[in-house]
């Protein structure tokens, strides 16, 4: 097997203590329903690639950056009542990072990255708390899926088991992806106040109201090749970020 030093879980002692990492990342998913044709598992698989695609491609332009195992639990507060949708609150994640930022701190791992493939994690007032708590590791999140406009790519703009997710999981685990006959259409039920369905006020969706079969989105022209070219064009910009985290000087991080 080909040695992978970005990829946390496959490495060894050896390599790890003689490496020196510059940034850790931590995928985030979640464990939920998606539709009738993609598995559980989708907020994981998809965050797992894109986290060791980009690594991988920071890695070959000289960033040492590293990936750790997915946290395959995410909030789902709105899905309780959705068979094995399991939920992880806040304060439990906030928990968990608090841990592993306090592991990579006193290993001094200089900058940290929670990466997101999950909408209803969200990742950013924890880590103003925690960043307080520990000032000498840098801390930020991004949400892989917003990387990129979706509609450069996808013509359908469902945010749940849709057209750009099935057209990713059509790309990198296409075993997993059932036939498209077989999959619900995703129609969503918006909310009747109107602040809410503009999405200018804010509110959990409860999923058993708001849709039929747990989707939001039709996934009906999702192809592989659609889901090849955004993954693509995701994975680059991610790796870019990842080498100018890498090199950023952490004392001069704001321009004059």
């Amino acid at each position: 097997m080909k040695d992978r030093p970005h990829v946390i879980a496959e490495t060894t002692w050896k390599t790890i203590q003689e490496t020196p990492y510059e940034v850790i990342i931590l995928p985030w998913g979640a464990t939920e329903a998606h539709n009738y044709h993609l598995p559980y598992a989708t907020d994981n698989i998809q965050c797992d690639h894109i986290a060791e695609a980009s690594a991988k491609l920071a890695w070959e332009q000289g960033a040492k950056v590293g990936v750790l195992p997915t946290v395959p639990f995410g909030v789902n507060t709105g899905q309780l009542d959705i068979k094995l949708d399991i939920n992880m609150y806040p304060s439990t994640q906030a928990a968990v990072l608090h841990d592993v930022i306090d592991s990579l701190w006193r290993q001094n791992i200089p900058k940290f990255v929670v990466m997101n493939g999950h909408g209803g994690n969200n990742f950013k007032q924890m880590l103003r708390e925690l960043q307080v708590a520990f000032p000498d590791i840098f801390l930020c999140t991004l949400d892989w899926y917003n990387v990129i406009p979706w509609a450069e790519y996808f013509e359908d703009l469902g945010d749940h088991a849709g057209e750009l997710e099935t057209s990713v999981m059509m790309h990198i685990s296409p075993h997993l992806v059932r036939p498209l006959s077989q999959a619900g259409p995703g129609t969503q039920h918006p909310f009747r106040i109107k602040a809410l369905r503009e999405r200018w006020a804010w509110a959990q969706r409860e999923w058993s109201e708001a849709s039929d079969d747990t989707g939001i989105g039709n996934p009906a022209k999702a192809t592989e090749e659609k889901g090849a070219r955004y993954v693509e064009a995701v994975t680059e910009k991610i790796a870019s970020f990842l080498v100018d985290l890498a090199e950023a000087d952490l004392y001069d991080l704001y321009e004059n």
